[in-house]
C-alpha cells in the first residue's frame, strides 16, 4: 500500500511547491483540503517550530497518516527581523502578496541595510508518535522593486546575491535547489524515506 503524506497547509502555492519538492519519495501526497474535518490551528505559537509542529500534530490526529507542517517567514535585518512569523499576515488580513510587498518596500525606504533571510521550518509527525523538525535558511538582499513572474509571496523582491536575481526570476528547478524550503525538504527527505516502510503498513 502506498503510504500517505499529508501537507498540513491551506496555502495552495506552498502546497504546490512542497508537492514538487517531495516528488519521488514514494508517498501519495495529500493536503489539508482533502480532509474536510481537518482544522489547522492558527499561527500564534512562540516559534516557527511550535507553529509547524501544531499543524503536523493536528493533521496526523485526523488523518492517521504521516503529516508535514510548514512555518516560514522573511526576516529583514533593518526591521529587526520582521515580518518573520507574521510574513503571511503582514500589513493585516485581506492584502494580496503584491500589497504586502509594497508595504514592506515602503518601510525599507532609506534603510541602511537591505539584508534579509528566508527561513522555513518543517515539522514531521507520524501516527506511531515519532516526530522531527528540520530547518532551511537562505540569505539574500531585498530588491528596490519586484522582479520576475515566478514564485509567490516575497519571492519577487528576494535577491540571491550569487546570481543577482530574485527567486521569482529563477527557473522552478533553480528556485527549489536554492530556496529555504528546498533546503528544509532536503533535510526532511531522509527522515521520510526511513518512515516510508512503516507508514505503508499502517504503522501506529
Amino acid at each position: 500500500m502506498t503510504p500517505r503524506l499529508v501537507l498540513a497547509t491551506a496555502n495552495a502555492a506552498k502546497a504546490g511547491e512542497l508537492r514538487t519538492l517531495l516528488d519521488g519519495l514514494g508517498y501519495e501526497i495529500q493536503t489539508a483540503r482533502d480532509y474536510p474535518a481537518l482544522r489547522l490551528p492558527p499561527a500564534g505559537d512562540p516559534s516557527y517550530a511550535d507553529n509547524a509542529r501544531a499543524k503536523a500534530r493536528a493533521a496526523v490526529a485526523v488523518t492517521r497518516a504521516v503529516a508535514l507542517g510548514d512555518d516560514s517567514g522573511l526576516e529583514v535585518e533593518a526591521l529587526g527581523g520582521r515580518p518573520g512569523m507574521a510574513s503571511a499576515r503582514y500589513g493585516g488580513s485581506g492584502l494580496t502578496d503584491a500589497e504586502r510587498v509594497e508595504r514592506l518596500l515602503a518601510e525599507l525606504a532609506g534603510a541602511p541595510s537591505r539584508a534579509a533571510r528566508f527561513r522555513c521550518v518543517l515539522a514531521l509527525a507520524a501516527p506511531w508518535g515519532e516526530e522531527a523538525v528540520v530547518e532551511g535558511i537562505v540569505d539574500g538582499v531585498l530588491a528596490e522593486r519586484p522582479r520576475g513572474a515566478g514564485g509567490f509571496g516575497y519571492d519577487p523582491i528576494f535577491v540571491v546575491p550569487a546570481l543577482g536575481r530574485t527567486l521569482a526570476e529563477l527557473s522552478p528547478a533553480d528556485k527549489h535547489r536554492l530556496s529555504h524550503r528546498g533546503h528544509a525538504v532536503a533535510a526532511a527527505r531522509p527522515i521520510l524515506t526511513r518512515w516510508r516502510t512503516r507508514a505503508a503498513v499502517g504503522g501506529s
